[in-house]
């Protein structure tokens, strides 16, 4: 629908510009009719023609010089072979392949497959309701957007894979999101705008029939559970019994409900304004948190446990989806935005400006087993589900498929939305990566490894780290000592997870770039309130994408709850997914060891399988709507997701080895008590061995049903697929899902930085008179 009979998309090429631009009653060949009391709604495709394809010297030599320059970073990390690499390469073929990526693959995509055309509205705009559909500044929304995507998985799995070397994970994460990533998230978040900001599981269920949508329904519902339970833990381990935290966090609600406010009603469209107001609210709310921890009252009324914590998530999960997204989504996620970007940037300076020289080797001894300390499992297929949400991520299908579809101005802004918030993701595992591998390697195992190898003490954590043999690697219980003090930690043995080794990593970078050694602790709990503050916004925006799946799916069924606007429904999709969630969650803050933290591995796992659902209902969707010679580019991603996934999945179901099998482990410790035993292996108590019993048969059972829930959605998947492309063949019309196309009534650039065409037409808008214009009904 929309495409011209040469193939291309939006306003005819063989029109003049003053045609199209004063309309009359002419109906182009994409079958809109616009208001011919409007500008146009989209630049004439023959002017972005033209300057895509015109190539000055100046910008032909600009190319060649980001080629060349990546070119010789690829080669320094992957070829040269020296005792010590330096940090900047990282930067600087990631940088580079990002750019060459997003200006050229993100061009074919669009181009061939999906062919958006700014002449149609947007859900935003025909289905605005100024609660869940609300047309959204692009650059708000981007932020909104890749806070939403970027929560634990970014910052935790590359800084776990750091075991295996340096680079295995930058191979996957810098190659893995321009191929597989950023094509999974432009895909779903086109297709679902497409269809009126429908739900993934909905998608397929459409596209799929009843027995594949089904199965994808299913999955995705449980998979979305796992994963924010997880996430929403995450959050409480940074934050529990830290005033700190808890203060400077806890700020950034108010001070995002403030900037909806502003926005809305006291300065209409002047989002920088509101952006500069909301960062310098945000420096004095982390600065302020120092200060407020550090007396007696902020001490007292900030510490809280863990419990405690977790239903203060819960109940602000709640909360934060049934909300008018324009209130407290959007600005706390474009806030949050500063922080987050603005850090890694920063940190990426530093690197540049330090040049910290990186000992780890680009193949770890860890490379070629599947004991590894921090991780058990081989590089293949366990490397690429560790890190899950760098290079590939399922759960950001969930939101590309929830809540920004219903927010995007035009068309053409998903390429900037969907593919670069992916990139700039991986900009951000990239940053982790190198964070962690610029400590010392032993530190990196003393931190990472378990309390049962480290014994817990600077003394017995030294020992062990010494007899693994790692080359290089001689820590004395003096060094980690010294770190912990340098940081203002107690202790920074055994503290896994990932997220305090990149709190050390950053600080050790940063102090070298602004303050020194005197500066690591202020820097060490700035990372550690960044990672909070990163991961706290995907709870939120999980918990509403949630709600709009369940809304879909009982919609079925019922159809008024597919009526994302009718409050009862929403309300109560949110509590059954918030009480489903935090269930979870509360079963982990409370649980012996920990509870989900053991299901970690899972978390990985059922994230990738939910890619590859994503990817095949992308797959037969493109298959209705482009020639089979461009389905590699949807066919490649999904292939090459399925095989981890199910590899992966396959070994933690079926392996004899306890460290890799579920149902391994879970006979290994049920033998154990059986025995009379009162501690085995990891777990100290009895206790903790029947949580460990409870928690591999939970994790066994689900990866049965969600690998067995995948095969099903990519066998149908492909037969739809085939089915789409024999009836292109034949001739014959295939069922289109898409809603109907509607003229819009709005224009906006389709980049950060509009084009002169973009330029003249904003100013033509800008020049009618205010009653003319649809104006926005949430942020400008």
């Amino acid at each position: 629908m929309g495409t011209m009979p040469d193939g291309t998309q939006g306003d005819s090429t063989h029109r003049t510009t003053q045609e199209v631009s004063t309309h009359g009653t002419v109906q182009l060949d994409d079958g809109i009719v616009p208001d011919p009391s409007l500008p146009r709604t989209s630049v004439d495709e023959s002017v972005r023609d033209a300057a895509d394809r015109t190539w000055t010297p100046a910008k032909i030599a600009l190319w060649a010089a980001i080629a060349l320059l990546g070119g010789v970073a690829w080669f320094m990390l992957a070829i040269i072979r020296g005792e010590t690499v330096n940090a900047i390469w990282f930067v600087f073929a990631s940088v580079c392949t990002y750019l060459i990526g997003y200006r050229f693959y993100s061009k074919v995509i669009e181009r061939y497959l999906l062919k958006p055309n700014d002449r149609r509205a947007t859900p935003a705009e025909y289905k605005a309701d100024g609660k869940d559909y609300v047309r959204t500044d692009r650059n708000v929304l981007f932020g909104h957007h890749f806070a939403a995507i970027a929560g634990a998985g970014p910052l935790v799995g590359p800084v776990i894979a750091a075991q295996m070397g340096y680079l295995p994970g930058t191979i996957w994460i810098i190659l893995g999101v321009v191929l597989a990533g950023a094509v999974q998230d432009y895909l779903v978040l086109f297709f679902s705008m497409r269809r009126g900001g429908r739900s993934l599981g909905q998608m397929a269920r459409e596209e799929l029939g009843v027995i594949g949508g089904t199965a994808a329904l299913v999955a995705t519902l449980l998979i979305m559970v796992i994963i924010v339970a997880i996430l929403a833990l995450v959050v409480v381990n940074a934050l529990g019994e830290s005033p700190w935290g808890v203060f400077s966090v806890g700020m950034t609600i108010p001070i995002a409900l403030f900037m909806g406010v502003y926005l809305r009603y006291i300065r209409p469209g002047k989002v920088m304004e509101v952006s500069i107001i909301g960062f310098v609210l945000l420096m004095a709310a982390i600065i302020g948190g120092g200060a407020v921890a550090g007396t007696d009252w902020g001490a007292a009324f900030f510490h809280l446990d863990k419990v405690t914590i977790a239903w203060g998530l819960i109940i602000y999960g709640f909360i934060a989806a049934i909300l008018p997204v324009w209130l407290l989504l959007a600005p706390r996620d474009y806030l949050s935005t500063f922080m987050k970007i603005g850090v890694i940037v920063m940190l990426a300076l530093a690197i540049i400006v330090v040049r910290p020289e990186i000992t780890v080797p680009a193949f770890s001894e860890f490379a070629s087993r599947d004991n590894g300390p921090v991780f058990s499992g081989s590089l293949f297929p366990f490397l690429f589900v560790t890190i899950a949400c760098g290079a590939l991520s399922g759960f950001h299908a969930l939101i590309a498929s929830g809540t920004t579809p219903k927010l995007i101005e035009k068309e053409r802004q998903t390429r900037l939305i969907g593919y670069g918030g992916m990139l700039m993701e991986s900009f951000v595992a990239i940053m982790a990566l190198v964070a962690a591998i610029s400590i010392d390697r032993g530190i990196y195992f003393a931190m990472n490894a378990p309390v049962a190898l480290t014994g817990g003490t600077v003394e017995t954590a030294a020992a062990w780290v010494n007899s693994l043999g790692l080359s290089g690697v001689n820590i004395t219980a003096g060094d980690l000592a010294q770190t912990a003090k340098d940081v203002g930690e107690q202790s920074i043995v055994s503290r896994s997870g990932g997220a305090p080794t990149l709190a050390v990593g950053l600080a050790h970078i940063m102090q070298q770039f602004i303050g020194g050694t005197a500066m690591m602790a202020f820097w060490y709990h700035f990372a550690i309130m960044f990672e909070a503050l990163f991961i706290l916004t995907a709870v939120d925006a999980g918990t509403r994408v949630a709600r709009f799946m369940l809304q879909d799916s009982i919609g079925n069924f019922v159809p008024k709850f597919k009526e994302h606007s009718w409050r009862p429904g929403a309300w109560l999709c949110t509590a059954i997914m918030v009480v489903a969630w935090g269930a979870v969650l509360l079963m982990g803050v409370t649980d012996p060891l920990g509870g989900i933290n053991t299901l970690f591995p899972l978390f990985g796992i059922a994230n990738q399988l939910l890619a590859a659902i994503a990817l095949s209902v992308c797959l037969a969707i493109a298959a209705k709507r482009t020639a089979l010679k461009y389905l590699w580019i949807v066919a490649v991603p999904l292939a090459f997701a399925a095989v981890v996934t199910i590899t992966a999945s396959f070994y933690k179901i079926f392996s004899p080895v306890p460290a890799v099998g579920y149902f391994a482990n879970n006979a290994a410790f049920a033998k154990a008590l059986a025995d009379g035993k009162t501690s085995f292996g990891t777990a100290k108590t009895q206790a903790a061995m029947e949580a460990v019993v409870r928690n591999t048969m939970i994790q066994g059972w689900l990866s049965i049903i969600f690998v067995v829930l995948s095969i099903v959605v990519i066998i149908t998947a492909v037969i739809a697929t085939i089915k789409a492309l024999r009836n292109t063949a034949a001739g014959l019309p295939n069922a289109e899902h898409e809603d109907p196309a509607q003229a819009s009534r709005v224009f906006a650039p389709a980049g950060f930085i509009p084009t002169p065409a973009e330029r003249e037409l904003v100013a033509e808008w800008n020049s009618l008179p205010a009653g003319q214009r649809l104006e926005k009904s949430g942020h400008h």
